[in-house]
């Protein structure tokens, strides 16, 4: 007696892909990648957009350029972090580095009698060797980043109350480190930081999209080049209109501006960059190709700690001096928060391997106005916590999200 096989259950055929499929499986690829900072750039005009129904004030360009300036603190941190954080490590001592190393600027300029340029330069010195050690302790003896870089900051918090005066706080009004957050760009200069900024941002896409080419990988001229550059001209136009209108542009802003378009060539355009990225996608593999992952995560901890000194030492400008509280105080507060929250909101992965160095101005950009709008709003510290660590949460779940959602769509 013959049986004979259902027809339900003959293997298909295999059946290529439909338009459509593969249109979904480009647009979730281009959303883990390129696509990025979407979802954070619509956050961020959403919230700019219910702060400035709220608050007549909010929009003002006084208030813009106090924004502004508050956000290149988070922002300065924050891009360091991006280095360690596309490694797949974490550090938490950035906070305290920034104290610490501003504490010590003042001390030397104030005490020492230092030229505050050079104490600048030692600061920052400074904050690099903190980062450099920590980095080597924790790929040297195979402890983990966290537990090294939480150790180290409560000792660089001991350390800091111990180089303050019994007063507890050093003035650097009359230095000349006031000058640092106190100095404005306006007029023909202010416009001349536009053109510069789009020659950048020009010259950084550029060579992306003939790199692209060259390895004969499809990639759009319009997104790629086009419509960065024409973004960046008209944002570049409307915040400089804004801003002259009160006392022009703050130096510190120009300084991460200078420091955001350095850390983007360092990750998009160097060797450096390509070895950062294989440590944070796969360490074992990138060692196995002769990548030396040890040097890579030291040489990301040197450079947070570097920035992280900036953001004090801007900081300490902003504020005219140093004090228990710098740095955020013991522990590092909001600071830490802050600065860990603006990479990740900005679309940096905690898990390593994918981010751009823009996410630190993204993310910082978010956080200053959630800051700023609920305080013209009168909303207590407490609730700007709650809304922070929501969003820290909620922008760690969408990226998990978009990563679940690559896997599937290939």
């Amino acid at each position: 007696m013959t049986t004979t096989v259902p027809s339900t259950l003959t293997p298909p055929a295999d059946v290529p892909p439909s338009r459509a499929s593969r249109a979904r499986a480009r647009f979730v690829e281009l959303l883990a990648t390129d696509l990025r900072a979407l979802p954070v750039l619509a956050g961020l005009i959403v919230l700019v957009l219910y702060f400035a129904s709220q608050s007549e004030f909010f929009l003002s360009s006084r208030n813009l350029t106090n924004l502004l300036v508050q956000t290149v603190v988070t922002g300065t941190i924050a891009l360091g972090l991006v280095f360690i954080l596309l490694t797949g490590e974490i550090d938490l001592s950035v906070a305290a580095i920034s104290g610490v190393s501003a504490v010590v600027m003042a001390k030397l300029v104030v005490s020492s009698g230092f030229n505050p340029a050079l104490g600048v330069v030692i600061a920052i010195a400074l904050g690099a060797a903190i980062g450099t050690l920590t980095g080597f302790w924790s790929t040297r003896f195979l402890v983990p980043s966290f537990v090294v870089t939480l150790g180290a900051g409560l000792m660089l918090n001991g350390t800091q109350l111990i180089l303050l005066p019994t007063s507890g706080r050093y003035s650097v009004l009359g230095t000349g480190l006031e000058k640092i957050a106190g100095t404005f760009v306006t007029g023909l200069w202010s416009w001349l930081c536009v053109l510069a900024a789009v020659a950048a941002v020009a010259g950084l896409r550029w060579t992306s999209y003939q790199r692209n080419r060259r390895h004969e990988i499809e990639v759009s001229l319009v997104s790629t080049v086009v419509i960065p550059i024409a973004v960046t001209l008209v944002a570049g136009l409307v915040l400089v209109g804004v801003l002259n209108a009160n006392e022009g542009i703050p130096v510190p802003v120009l300084i991460f501006a200078v420091l955001l378009a350095a850390a983007s060539y360092l990750l998009n355009e160097t060797r450096f960059g390509l070895y950062l990225y294989a440590t944070g996608g796969n360490a074992e593999a990138a060692l196995r190709a002769g990548i030396k992952v040890r040097r890579i995560k030291i040489l990301s901890f040197a450079i947070a700690g570097a920035l992280a000194a900036a953001g004090g030492i801007i900081a300490a400008s902003r504020i005219l001096g140093v004090s228990v509280s710098s740095g955020g105080g013991i522990g590092g507060g909001a600071i830490l928060l802050n600065s860990i929250a603006a990479a990740v909101i900005g679309g940096v992965s905690l898990f390593g391997g994918r981010g751009r160095a823009s996410a630190a101005l993204l993310g910082a950009l978010v956080i200053g106005v959630v800051g700023n709008g609920l305080n013209l709003l009168g909303v207590s510290t407490d609730v700007q916590l709650l809304v922070t660590g929501a969003l820290l949460v909620l922008a760690v779940t969408i990226d998990r999200s978009i990563e679940r959602l690559t896997v599937v769509s290939r």
